[in-house]
Parts: C-alpha cells; structure tokens; sequence
C-alpha cells in the first residue's frame, strides 16, 4: 500500500445552505477543508495509506478537526494541538450565471504561527512514497515556508516523490514576500506540478513566444531550468454556468503533450476541492497505472465526480471512477 504524506493547513469551512447568498444566510454548514488534505482523502478512498501533517489550535474546534481527517481515514499523528485560533473560510455557493464565491479569514492561525522544529521530517517521511504540497502554505506565513522547505529538502534525500499545486493565491502573501521569490526554489524540488502557462509565466518570468501550444512551451522551458521536474499537468475548464462545466487535462512529461478528452458536468453541487481531486486521482494513476495518459484521465474522471459530492473531500472509490472512464455517465441506479 503506497504511503502518502501532505503538508498544509486545514481551515474550518462554513457554507451558506442550498444557494443562499451570505447576506441572506442565518445559518452556516460546518466542516473542515483544506487543499493538500483534500488530496490525502482521496487517495484514502483509492485504498493508499495517507499522513497528514499540520498544526490545529489546543481547543474544542482543532480536537473536532483532528477527529474530522481520522473519519476520512487519514493518519493524525502528526498534527500539532497548539496555538488558539483555526483559520476560516466561508463558502457562498454560485448557480447558473452567478459565481460562487469564498471569503477567507486565516491570519494569524494556529498553523500560521507554527514553529518548524515542531516537525520531525525525517521520520515523518521515512518509507514514504510520495509528498504532496501547494503554493497555498507558504503563502500564508514565512514559518510555514520555511517548514515546507526543510521537508522538500529531507523528501529529496530519501528518494521520495514530490508533486505540487503552485496555484498561490496572490491575495494571501502578505508577510514581506512575493511569490517569486519563493516559489521558484520549492518547485524546484518537485517531480510533478499542477501549473497552467499564467502561473510559469508570472512566477518563473518564463514566456512563450509561440502563436499554438504556448502550454506546452512554457513547460519545456520550465523543465529545461529545473532538472528535477519530471512533468507538468493542467487542467482546463471550460465554464458554461456556475451549474454547468466541461473539464479536461493535459500534460508535458518531457517527450510528449498529452490531453485528456472533455467531461461534460451539467449540474454542479459543489466546485470546490475539485482540483485536489484531480491531484489525487492523477496521483492514483502514477503510483498504480505507471501510464502519463491513463493517469490524467483518472485524474480528470475523479475531478468530474466531486463536482457532485457537497464538501471539499471527494469519496468516491476506484470502480465509480473507472466506470466514468469507460463513458458510463448516465448515473443509472446501481443495487
């Protein structure tokens, strides 16, 4: 069973009911969601044994938290119970031709405010087969960044697979950096990145001077500065409505471009965590296919699917995901 180790901050997640606007709303669902766990917890689900590591505040709502990853099945030995505040992000679910839209409220949190040498990396990552992060965490703090790296660097020394989600968030760093001038040595220790060509262009200054295919330039360019870097993959969505999406992947793995074909989502329930739910399918497809093409399009399967399931988390298992795959979208009624 291949072990999965992810870093990052969990945030209380409060979604208006049904469709309401914030304005209108009463009442808030409550749950907890977070990028990087958001993959673990698929991979749960594809049967892969998943670490979280991360720092929760010492009260009742980091304690819920913690028993919240242990139901997905996610290992929370190594979470924190420190500090006193958990970050908050506030969901307004979007319909038809109005947006959905988040509202975050996360600084100064637990995780924020963490110390890095609460962190054992080198038992935390001992036997492990694959580390995932995003642009997310050092984006929030410096501690933060600093931690990621010192675990990037023990991932490189014990041969452990690094893939990354660079989508950064520019409205979050607020702490004296920019995400060009940390991001470009994080990734530089990654073996797969989630990036499209806006995000090569704005955080490594790499543009592409081609009329078609500017995707595919920007990665080799990328590849060609950083050796480390195996393969780059993006996904691309195509919006109708706020209701109504066609998703699609793509990737340059060094010697070829590869793309998925469109996957049509006519009613959305919940959008968010579905690019975690791609990483985590497309994660699935390399550790268990060894196949570029069959992995994207198990990550893209898994990404259409949690368009359904309300809740950052997707729970869906290997046999609704191959069953997508084989063009079954009908959502006939199984017993």
């Amino acid at each position: 069973m291949p072990k999965i180790v992810t870093f990052g901050e969990i945030l209380l997640r409060l979604s208006t009911p049904g469709f309401q606007k914030i304005a209108q709303a009463e009442s808030f669902d409550c749950t907890f969601g977070g990028t990087e766990m958001n993959v673990g917890a698929a991979l749960v689900n594809f049967g892969f044994d998943v670490t979280h590591v991360g720092v929760f505040p010492d009260n009742h709502i980091g304690k819920k938290a913690k028993a919240f990853i242990r139901k997905l099945g996610i290992s929370d030995k190594n979470i924190h119970l420190k500090g006193q505040r958990m970050g908050l992000f506030f969901l307004e679910t979007g319909a038809v031709s109005r947006a959905s839209q988040i509202v975050y409220d996360r600084a100064d949190s637990a995780f924020v405010n963490l110390d890095p040498s609460w962190f054992d990396w080198e038992e935390i990552l001992k036997d492990a087969d694959w580390f995932h992060w995003c642009g997310i965490t050092p984006a929030v703090g410096e501690k933060p960044a600093i931690a990621l790296l010192e675990a990037l660097k023990v991932a490189k020394k014990l041969g452990v697979k690094v893939s990354s989600d660079i989508y950064y968030r520019s409205n979050l760093w607020n702490y004296g950096k920019t995400p060009q001038e940390i991001l470009p040595e994080l990734a530089s220790y990654s073996n797969v990145i989630l990036a499209s060509r806006k995000n090569i262009e704005e955080i490594f200054g790499i543009i592409s001077t081609e009329e078609k295919g500017k995707f595919q330039d920007t990665a080799k360019k990328l590849m060609a500065q950083y050796e480390s870097i195996e393969k780059i993959i993006d996904t691309e969505r195509i919006q109708i409505s706020a209701s109504h999406n066609r998703m699609n992947a793509r990737m340059w793995n060094g010697q070829e471009y590869l793309k998925t074909g469109n996957l049509d989502i006519t009613h959305i329930v919940d959008r968010v965590g579905t690019g975690d739910a791609f990483l985590g399918g497309f994660i699935y497809g390399q550790l268990t296919y060894k196949d570029d093409l069959k992995s994207l399009e198990f990550g893209n399967a898994s990404s259409a699917l949690k368009h359904t399931i309300p809740g950052d988390q997707n729970l869906v298992d290997i046999a609704e995901v191959e069953n997508l795959m084989l063009g079954d979208g009908s959502g006939k009624l199984k017993r």
